[in-house]
């Protein structure tokens, strides 16, 4: 179920910050309409921090009764203190979603022992939804090693991890450490090819946001031990996985989907519209994978 391409997908705003609800059904039929495996709502690229528990709660509702076993649907519920997790955990799995996506805390830098009890009790929240791990060093500044995914992956309903370290070293080691049926989904579209030739089963990805069809390709080959055309089909996606990232995810994706007119305009702050300098690589890079004329 958790396996392929797999989108986190963008929370599209109006100009003064509110939900688009309209273009939510839009991008949600996107991906439906090409082949997207997985569709992660309120993640890092759906602007997470900056929803409220209410807005987390009617655009998790929305995409699963759209979705309808057409695709599944992963809720992000990690915070960085593990009693409001916890709690978040608790709601989320009331509702009919697929699984929970639980990020490691940022900022206050938790020790690995810390990190093992944090994860360990929002498991114990679940109500026997699965719980995939999110480990993403970049944004938390903290590192979850392989050794204690191990043990995570031996709690009842810790089924995987989104991996966003951009080594095969790191999938080899998860492999090794972890149960035999523990999922490694990678979390960085620039290295996803090789990583899933190490053993990840697929993506969570930003440019599926923009690219569906040609992510989910790509991730098809790949899984399926064919190289060159997986070569071929990511070589063709890299100004993407590139420069999808030129400023602060997700500021250059947004973009380049209201230049698709599927969304507006609209960022939360602290985030910011795309500088006016970076417009003309990133429109490069969409042209190049076919996206705008």
């Amino acid at each position: 179920m958790f396996s392929g391409s797999l989108v986190a997908i963008v929370t599209p705003m109006g100009p003064d910050g509110a939900l688009d609800f309209p273009a939510w059904a839009r991008l949600v039929e996107f991906h439906l309409a090409n082949g997207t495996d997985g569709i992660v709502v309120g993640g890092t690229t759906g602007e997470s921090v900056s929803l409220t528990d209410e807005e987390l709660r009617e655009l998790t509702a929305r995409a699963c009764a759209q979705a309808r076993g057409r695709a599944a649907v992963l809720v992000g519920a990690g915070t960085s203190s593990t009693r409001i997790t916890v709690a978040r955990v608790a709601w989320l799995s009331q509702l009919p979603i697929d699984a929970l996506l639980v990020v490691t805390p940022a900022y206050n830098r938790p020790t690995q022992e810390g990190l093992f009890q944090h994860f360990s009790a929002a498991a114990a929240a679940a109500a026997g939804k699965p719980l995939i791990l999110y480990n993403v060093p970049g944004r938390t500044a903290v590192d979850m090693l392989p050794e204690v995914v191990g043990r995570l992956s031996r709690i009842a309903g810790i089924v995987g991890i989104k991996e966003a370290v951009p080594e095969a070293a790191r999938v080899r080691a998860l492999r090794g450490s972890c149960r035999g049926d523990f999922l490694v989904l990678s979390g960085d579209d620039a290295s996803a090819r090789d990583t899933i030739a190490a053993g990840a089963r697929g993506v969570i990805s930003v440019t599926a946001n923009v690219a569906p069809r040609a992510m989910k390709a790509m991730v098809t080959a790949a899984l399926a031990g064919d190289a060159a055309n997986a070569g071929r089909l990511d070589a063709a996606l890299a100004p993407l996985h590139r420069e999808l990232f030129v400023e602060a995810n997700p500021i250059p994706v947004k973009w380049v989907l209201q230049q698709m007119g599927l969304i507006g305009p609209g960022l939360r702050l602290p985030l910011t519209a795309l500088a006016h300098q970076y417009h003309e690589r990133v429109r490069a890079a969409a042209r190049s994978a076919g996206l705008l004329p």
